[in-house]
């Protein structure tokens, strides 16, 4: 797959297939991932797979956007391992740039994902129903599974107008 092609057709998914991503293909979504650039090659990245239809479920409940979470059928949660951090900014974009990552992975394998930020409202109850160590902080909450919608291409702001110079 061409790069920038992939990156132009891949969408935000909203609606799944009841059926489980294969462990091959999770393991790679986690491969893309872990190799995103990070400063110092710290990789403050840490994952949660979350398969278990009743905790997706119990999931969803932290989050206004709870039905897309109860439509897919399992959720890659992103967390920062801060015992590693040593700048939360360049930390915070590496982590950016991993989820990226598996997104685009995700999508070249035919899998749709959403990338869910107003979870984050709740993250502190999050990490307290995982039981979270206090050294990982939730950045993210990807869904993943096999798309159920055709999604549509959202428009974009011209080039023209985004460059500063």
């Amino acid at each position: 797959m061409d790069i920038l092609d992939g990156i132009k057709n891949r969408r935000s998914i909203r609606k799944y297939k009841i059926v489980m991503p294969d462990e091959e293909d999770i393991q790679k979504i986690l491969e893309a991932g872990r190799w995103a650039p990070s400063g110092l090659n710290n990789q403050p990245w840490r994952f949660m797979v979350v398969k278990d239809a009743d905790t997706v479920k119990r999931v969803s409940a932290f989050t206004k956007y709870g039905p897309i979470i109860r439509r897919a059928p399992m959720v890659i949660i992103v967390c920062m391992d801060t015992a590693v951090s040593y700048n939360r900014d360049k930390d915070v974009m590496a982590i950016g740039a991993c989820i990226q990552n598996m997104l685009l992975e995700a999508h070249s394998l035919g899998l749709g994902t959403c990338w869910l930020g107003e979870i984050l409202n709740k993250k502190e109850e999050l990490a307290e129903f995982f039981d979270l160590s206090d050294d990982l902080e939730i950045m993210a909450v990807i869904t993943v599974g096999y798309p159920d919608e055709e999604a549509k291409q959202p428009g974009r702001t011209p080039l023209s107008r985004l460059k500063v110079r």
